[in-house]
């Protein structure tokens, strides 16, 4: 299903939402995971952003909860995933930009994808968010895990914009 990219929130709907999902979750044996999938890979980021606020006045604790407590492995992560970056988009990428350098070893696919994919779209911001998070830029992260001419060439992907 295609994401609706409407900014216009519909209180009926995200209260109707919410429900849903409780009622396809907590206040059932088992999961349905179809609801799920469909309203949160669907619903604009403002519509879910009103669905989570309207879940947690439904139950009193947080939707990221509801998720935690009933699904696991891949689809966890990736419904987390979708929670966080409806939340706070550039501390989601910064996140996982410090997450593919962190440790030993550099996860070189996740840390490409996201400088290129984002170096012209919100860069700035991402960079902002990391600095603020990590306490140190990402050029200087970047700059201390990696070397040569990929060094060269991820610097000037995030330092150009």
């Amino acid at each position: 299903a295609a994401r609706d990219e409407n900014y216009i929130v519909d209180m009926a709907a995200a209260q109707n939402d919410a429900q849903k999902l409780l009622r396809a979750g907590e206040l059932r044996l088992g999961t349905d995971e179809s609801s799920f999938n469909a309203i949160l890979c669907s619903r604009s980021y403002p519509q879910l952003s009103q669905i989570f606020l309207e879940y947690q006045r439904l139950t009193g604790h947080d939707f990221s909860k509801a998720i935690e407590n009933e699904f696991s492995g891949d689809i966890k992560d990736g419904l987390l995933a979708i929670v966080k970056t409806v939340r706070d988009r550039y501390a989601f990428f910064a996140e996982q930009l410090y997450n593919s350098m962190k440790g030993f070893g550099t996860k070189d696919r996740a840390l490409q994808r996201i400088v290129a994919v984002r170096s012209e779209i919100d860069m700035v911001e991402i960079k902002r968010a990391f600095t603020a998070k990590y306490g140190k830029s990402l050029e200087e992260f970047i700059h201390d895990d990696t070397s040569g001419d990929y060094k060269k060439c991820l610097l000037a992907l995030v330092s150009d914009v």
